[in-house]
């Protein structure tokens, strides 16, 4: 489902002093946005990284309120443009532009808020700004961007269309119509669903805060959904729709304290501070937010009016009862710690169930602290967590070892409790405590490596559990700490968080949930290695290979990056855990991706790159054979032209002789025709190949020769070409239509079936091969003969030749073998047909000379 992208500001063609182009990454209603220099030339860029790559489904600019640009284009890549990374080539993508208006019609009062629904695919957003419009207000010729909101899925569901077309085909079945209004504004079932929640206009006029807690209720409401419990799924409806009128509310108070202290009305910002404070206490408490948290059922709020709070000095609106939080009460300068200590931070005491809960705390830290740390107002608990900061700090070093451990259990259970906490400066809290606890009260009282052991069995899991956190701020802080902890010297000694981190994923954890996991096995990894840290081979290359399986795709990278490092350091023992490096594996894009990043460890070329050089070797081979092949062609021509010259000189001396002997009448003779002399030397009618010659073989005569007689040369089983014996195996590796299909042996140095060659190497039931200067290898009977190029002649040809050349019975019966001394190897200009060289020809023919191709009739 698409939701709202994080960014990152990558670069800006500039921008006023304090309207930095970063400005763009908060959303919130104080911010203000990104602002070009004055009078700057145009057109103005900024180029954003999305936290992953991305499939961009709508993009949202909240345009300035006269700073205000007349058109804005948008640009898409998958990589950093040449000028950020020489070494990529990659340009970015128009995806095209939007027009804004020059807000005349509001006299400059109002801003626009567009959308653009797009379907692009990059990490890399450029936008490009063009000339403002003029306006009175818009002295300097400036644009400006208020925020920019991006809203996509993870471009790695390859079967996302599969999906979304078996949901239409099961709602098809079922009688359900997609375009039902009455489904409008649901979820259920529509993978290009887009949250309300994860809309520009959402953030930009609710409090931060408000607007944390609301997506996470929505993303509560929506279980109860699934799980069918929907009298809590409708209170929670209730409770986010009470909860965005307050986040509007605290929006505007901050803004208008922000414009009071712009204004330095100081009186009139206090009093804004005071309204916010006591509103959202009043709120919170009404609701009951920590309960519906907890996943307790909620009650109705009560029918409060939401109306601002007037001046604290009216006599017509007296102040209630409820004390306001910390930090107001009293001076103003009085520090929020002492609270706790002297009075209780709520009126409610502990309910029973709490009391039974959190009875061994409370006996230790006594009853005022321990609700504070239950109180329903995110203040009072992030006080009492301070509170208790301090008195952990404080504890004298000659206390009983008895009482620092009970201390020390008690501050873990409600550090435990606060982990859990959906305000972030009360997590926040629970970080800073327990570090210390950790790292300076266990060393400052030498209680040794039982407690810490405690500590990290009872947080680790709840701080993996935050690292799948809707708030992109809370799951960074949780992974941070969680490698910062490992890293302590206090609990690196245990090796206990690598046996966490390795545990299976399982195929229902969310996206947010295991992508962290992943991220933050790769970062210990590098931290703290395979030796003697708590990670090892197994258990790391088990978690791996379960995790290439995974549906998300930052898991599965992730994933082949912590394969490739333990394969840098181990080698071997990582390879026992992948499949063989075959034609199946690499089917999988994984698996090929991995098995190449092998080859470049050990410095091996990949596939792609030893094709490319077989490829190179191989047409460099043709270049040369054709090169051969032409000059014995001209050869021949030359040879013929030679023979031509001779018997026409022949004549001409003999027509010569005859007209110079008178005849018996004293008459010259007449000139007579001088018989044509026979040249045994000649090539035509010879087969250049076996030696063959033939009155029958003329053209046609040497077509069906070579095609079906000659025992030097034979047909293709897989592709019909006509080719020499000795070269087959090299045609059927190089040429030959179907030479994906094969492989060499390196025992016999034959071409055999991809699919058979595994059988054919663990059987050895063939015969190795000698070098090429010790011996032949014939392809038809697979046996070793005498080097040279002659013997492939007695081989093939001769009596007691290869019983297997199903052509050698046929010619021996229908003629002798040739006679020795008139075999074509030799030329009247000396040049040799050589034995086992190619001739390259198109499909299905054997090419003898210019212009001549053999095939198939």
């Amino acid at each position: 489902m698409p939701h709202k992208i994080g960014f990152v500001v990558v670069s800006s063609s500039g921008h006023e002093d304090g309207f930095s182009a970063r400005e763009l990454m908060i959303h919130a209603p104080t911010v203000s946005g990104w602002r070009s220099p004055r009078f700057c030339q145009f057109p103005q860029e900024i180029v954003l990284q999305m936290v992953e790559r991305c499939r961009i489904r709508k993009l949202q600019l909240l345009a300035h309120q006269y700073l205000i640009s007349s058109k804005v284009e948008f640009y898409i890549s998958d990589s950093l443009p040449e000028y950020f990374a020489p070494y990529q080539a990659e340009r970015f993508r128009r995806l095209g532009y939007v027009s804004l208006c020059d807000n005349e019609k509001t006299g400059c009062k109002a801003r626009e808020l567009k959308s653009v629904y797009v379907d692009a695919v990059g990490q890399f957003l450029k936008l490009i700004l063009h000339q403002n419009h003029v306006n009175k207000y818009n002295v300097y010729n400036q644009v400006a961007l208020v925020a920019i909101n991006i809203i996509g899925d993870p471009a790695d569901f390859s079967d996302e269309n599969n999906i979304a077309s078996r949901e239409k085909l099961i709602d098809h079945y079922m009688g359900h119509n997609s375009e039902d209004p009455a489904l409008e504004g649901t979820c259920t079932g529509k993978s290009d669903y887009i949250s309300p929640l994860d809309d520009l206009a959402f953030d930009m006029y609710q409090d931060p805060e408000v607007a944390q807690i609301i997506r996470r209720l929505d993303e509560r409401k929506w279980e109860a959904v699934r799980e069918e419990r929907y009298d809590r799924a409708k209170k929670l409806k209730q409770a986010i729709a009470d909860l965005q009128k307050v986040g509007e509310r605290l929006g505007r108070y901050e803004v208008e304290k922000r414009c009071a202290v712009e204004k330095e009305d100081y009186d009139l910002a206090k009093e804004k501070k005071q309204q916010m404070e006591l509103f959202r206490s009043r709120v919170y408490e009404q609701l009951q937010l920590h309960s519906l948290v907890d996943g307790e059922l909620m009650r109705r709020p009560l029918a409060v009016p939401l109306q601002p709070l007037v001046r604290s000095g009216s006599p017509r609106h007296p102040q209630p009862a409820r004390s306001p939080p910390q930090g107001e009460r009293g001076t103003e300068n009085r520090p929020a710690e002492p609270l706790l200590q002297d009075q209780p931070p709520d009126a409610s005491p502990l309910t029973e169930k709490a009391l039974r809960e959190a009875s061994a705390a409370v006996d230790v830290l006594g009853e005022t602290l321990v609700a504070g740390a239950y109180s329903r107002t995110w203040s009072h608990r992030e006080a009492a967590l301070l509170t208790l900061h301090k008195r952990l700090m404080e504890t004298p070093v000659g206390t009983p070892k008895e009482d620092l451990r009970s201390l020390l259990r008690a501050a873990v259970f409600l550090i435990r409790r606060a982990i859990r906490d959906i305000v972030t400066p009360v997590f926040q809290a629970s970080l800073k405590l327990l570090k210390m606890a950790i790292t300076q009260y266990v060393p400052k009282h030498k209680l040794g490596k039982l407690e810490t052991t405690h500590c990290v069995e009872r947080t680790v899991p709840v701080l993996l559990a935050r690292t799948g956190d809707s708030s992109a701020r809370v799951r960074v802080a949780a992974a941070n700490f969680i490698q910062e902890m490992a890293l302590f010297k206090e609990v690196k000694s245990l090796q206990m968080i690598p046996s966490y981190l390795v545990q299976p994923l399982k195929a229902n954890a969310p996206t947010h949930l295991a992508t962290s996991r992943m991220e933050l096995l790769a970062r210990l990894l590098r931290d703290l290695g395979t030796a003697g840290s708590g990670f090892t081979v197994d258990d790391v290359m088990k978690f791996a290979v379960g995790a290439l399986e995974h549906r998300v795709y930052g898991v599965r990278e992730t994933a082949v990056r912590v394969v490739l490092d333990m394969y840098e350091q181990h080698r071997a023992p990582v390879l026992d855990y992948l499949p063989p490096d075959d034609c199946a594996a690499r089917r999988n894009l994984l698996y090929k991706t991995l098995f190449e990043g092998f080859a470049r460890i050990e410095g091996r070329p990949t596939d792609a790159e030893a094709r490319a050089q077989k490829k190179a070797a191989t047409d460099e081979a043709e270049k040369r054979k054709k090169e051969e092949i032409e000059a014995l062609q001209g050869q021949l021509a030359a040879l013929r032209e030679m023979q031509a010259e001779a018997a026409g000189g022949k004549e001409k001396g003999s027509e010569a002789a005859e007209a110079e002997k008178p005849d018996a009448q004293g008459r010259e003779a007449a000139p007579s025709k001088a018989p044509e002399v026979p040249d045994d030397h000649c090539l035509d009618n010879l087969c250049i190949f076996c030696g063959e010659r033939s009155e029958a073989f003329t053209d046609e005569g040497l077509d069906l020769h070579y095609w079906r007689h000659c025992l030097m040369l034979t047909r293709c089983d897989h592709c019909r070409q006509v080719v020499e014996v000795a070269s087959l195996t090299e045609h059927l590796l190089t040429e030959c239509d179907q030479k994906d299909g094969f492989a060499q042996c390196h025992r016999c140095s034959e071409a055999v079936a991809k699919d058979a060659l595994p059988s054919h190497v663990k059987t050895k039931g063939c015969s190795p091969a000698k070098p090429e200067k010790l011996a032949n290898r014939c392809p038809l009977c697979h046996e070793n003969f005498a080097p040279g190029e002659e013997a492939w002649k007695a081989h093939l040809m001769g009596p007691a030749g290869c019983a297997m050349n199903l052509r050698r019975t046929h010619v021996l019966r229908r003629a002798p073998a040739p006679t020795p001394g008139r075999g074509p190897a030799v030329t009247k200009s000396g040049t040799s047909a050589k034995v086992g060289s190619k001739i390259p020809t198109p499909r299905g023919g054997l090419s003898k000379g210019p212009g001549r191709t053999y095939s198939k009739r």
